[in-house]
């Protein structure tokens, strides 16, 4: 079963590139749900059909949903909310700004995606599997950014919570009485070890094999960086990037000055496009003389963009990380980091763990069991790649 997910700045057309990507896939023959994520509730728009909080058929082969991440927020984050809320009226603060404190920002996208697990386990009303699940994520790669809380919190999850528990469960009257709040009880920590649990499937799934992410961009130069900046922060943090869709591309015309410098501009940032995303394929759908909305204006789009490709077949792109043992060579990690640079990487080892940060992002990336316990000697970056080099254990 084939998941691709659609992100990009807010505004660039995502929600129509995803929606139209699942309609030509239902026309394939393709078992298809195009689901969202996204709070904006655009798809519904795109599609021109109601779109509930459970798969919706739209077409033959073809469901929508649009996500209810409050419910799923409320399912996940329960127990753990009544607590703090508990702490927080006994630290005397208002009701209202307590209910606004216990709220994590962003979560409500990144547990939306736990809704992605659920229809792959579940398969379609119908009873059968689905072939692709199309995601329209929220804007930029932030929801996926946070899907790196589950290696972000492993350490904490398994050296700290159980010692925590055992500790809170021994002295809970005294600490009660000490902190003048009430200590958590086991259902806050079952909560918190499920909820980290269900994450880390979650991104297993979105890093494996079968999934990839696709960047949706106009041919604009700030919306070139952010999805440059984009490109690499997926990658640092294990998702497989296989294309990049430049949205309302101008056709060539000479009818008057204005519209030919905007199609010179467009022409100029679509060649450096190019050069920023070697390997991967850049699909260009052109403005429409209208709004493309239903299904049929989405069928021509998705058609026009992707023409003999098939946009649901396997991930072209190779796995960000990669670990290579060859024989008579000393082990070697390595991690995809397009576009890069070496001074913007910083590389520190704690334990059994590599802290990857590359600018304003970290990732603590817990090392194979292969190569735990083996020392470091050297590092390097280079065409956007870091290669980790370790020697043998006892060497």
């Amino acid at each position: 079963m084939r998941v691709c997910l659609f992100t990009g700045k807010g505004g660039v057309g995502k929600s129509t590139v995803a929606a139209g990507t699942a309609a030509l896939a239902a026309a394939a023959g393709l078992r298809t749900l195009v689901l969202s994520t996204d709070a904006a509730h655009s798809l519904g728009d795109a599609l021109d059909h109601a779109v509930g909080a459970e798969p919706t058929p739209v077409a033959p082969g073809l469901w929508a949903q649009q996500v209810d991440a409050q419910q799923r927020f409320e399912e996940s984050w329960s127990d753990v909310q009544r607590y703090l809320l508990a702490v927080l009226d006994a630290a005397g603060v208002d009701a209202v700004a307590a209910g606004e404190l216990t709220v994590l920002p962003g979560a409500e996208e990144v547990l939306a995606l736990l809704e992605v697990r659920r229809q792959v386990e579940t398969g379609s009303p119908d009873g059968g599997a689905w072939d692709l699940v199309v995601v329209d994520c929220a804007p930029t790669a932030e929801t996926l950014r946070l899907l790196a809380l589950p290696e972000a919190l492993g350490w904490y999850m398994e050296r700290v919570l159980p010692a925590e528990r055992r500790i809170v469960k021994v002295l809970k009257p005294v600490l009660t009485r000490a902190a003048g709040v009430p200590m958590p009880e086991d259902d806050v920590f079952d909560a918190l070890v499920r909820l980290h649990a269900d994450l880390e499937e979650v991104r297993r799934l979105l890093t494996g094999p079968d999934a990839s992410v696709r960047l949706v961009l106009t041919p604009e130069s700030v919306v070139l960086a952010e999805a440059r900046r984009s490109w690499t922060t997926l990658s640092l943090f294990g998702y497989r990037v296989d294309g990049v869709v430049a949205n309302r591309v101008f056709p060539p015309t000479d009818a008057d000055d204005w519209r030919a410098g905007w199609v010179s501009a467009q022409d100029a940032v679509l060649a450096e496009a190019a050069e920023s995303f070697p390997g991967l394929p850049l699909w260009r759908s052109s403005y429409a003389a209208r709004e493309p909305v239903g299904l049929e204006a989405l069928l021509a789009l998705a058609s026009a963009l992707y023409g003999d490709d098939e946009p649901w077949a396997a991930p072209g792109a190779p796995a960000p990380f990669v670990v290579r043992r060859e024989a008579g060579a000393p082990p070697e990690l390595r991690l995809s980091l397009p576009g890069a640079a070496r001074e913007e990487v910083d590389l520190a080892r704690r334990g059994d763990e590599l802290v990857v940060t590359v600018g304003s992002y970290r990732r603590l990336l817990a090392l194979p069991a292969g190569l735990a316990g083996c020392p470091v000697t050297g590092a390097s970056v280079t065409d956007g790649e870091l290669t980790v080099r370790f020697a043998e254990r006892g060497a």
